[in-house]
């Protein structure tokens, strides 16, 4: 997703008015820095499976279902997650919207979630075959990986597993890394057998366990405290006060909420209730 950098301004109701969905909507203003001609989004051109620059993963098809909704072109602008990125892609006006943001984020303003998610037990199955929990007894002792930083650290800190806990740093810069996100890193030593057990963001490890070459259980821990949270609303983020662009993006979520859910549900992420602390039932059970 390269390109140069557009600062184009609004062109006019009518334009406005299809990019809402709304022929007969009353007029609207976005700021200045927000494009009418082409959906712009930043995103991460390494980290699958939220996005590619070969425009694969989720965030990149969804990205791709808002564009066609709104009669517009995608255009995408590369920059690898970590400090400063929102600093860097909509503080800058680079872009206009990213496309994966823990709703709240203080730093931007959200659009309405378009899924709800939690982290995640990934094992290889065998004798923690069903843990659910982190203070399962089956766990002591066990090597886990888990991003540092992460929530779950703290709280594997509160049930006794920091001893044979192992932290990956939360960002790889070495050019010549096997794995090209963290996670992707621990699904593979845990694939070799370098790890019992990891703790990780559903959206990345259900993907990534898939797609292992080794079975493995992939389990929401939705039974733990309250704080620190382990189940997180994804939204899309905008700069503060585009509230117009807000409700536009709301819009399109709302109408494409189907064909999002099943990109999700492609890219095996965990769904969950909006509301309840469950999994959401596949497409078409009770």
């Amino acid at each position: 997703m390269t390109g140069s950098r557009s600062c184009a301004r609004v062109v006019g109701l009518a334009l406005l008015a299809a990019a809402a969905g709304a022929s007969r909507a009353p007029a609207q203003h976005l700021p200045d820095l927000v494009t009418t001609d082409a959906l712009r989004i930043c995103a991460d051109p390494g980290n699958m499976p939220f996005s590619s620059r070969r425009g694969e993963g989720f965030e990149s098809r969804i990205a791709a279902i808002i564009a066609d909704e709104l009669k517009v072109k995608l255009r995408s602008y590369w920059l690898t997650q970590g400090p400063g990125f929102v600093r860097n892609t909509l503080g800058s006006g680079l872009c206009d919207v990213i496309v994966g943001s823990a709703f709240g984020s203080e730093q931007v303003q959200n659009t309405n979630p378009y899924y709800r998610s939690a982290y995640v037990l990934v094992t290889r199955g065998g004798e923690l075959s069903g843990v659910a929990r982190l203070d399962d007894p089956r766990l002591k002792g066990r090597r886990i990986g888990v991003v540092a930083g992460t929530p779950p650290v703290n709280r594997m800190g509160e049930v006794g597993l920091v001893g044979t806990m192992r932290a990956y740093a939360p960002y790889l810069f070495d050019p010549d890394r096997p794995h090209e996100t963290v996670a992707g890193q621990i699904v593979a030593d845990l694939a070799a057998g370098g790890l019992d057990a990891a703790v990780l963001w559903g959206p990345a490890a259900g993907w990534l366990a898939r797609q292992s070459g080794v079975p493995m259980e992939v389990v929401p821990l939705l039974q733990e405290p309250d704080r620190p949270s382990m189940t997180y609303r994804i939204a899309m983020a905008v700069r503060p006060n585009e509230n117009d662009w807000k409700r536009i993006l709301n819009t399109a979520l709302r109408k494409r909420r189907a064909e999002i859910e099943a990109v999700l549900r492609d890219y095996a992420v965990p769904l969950l209730d909006e509301e309840e602390n469950r999994p959401l039932p596949a497409e078409g059970k009770p």
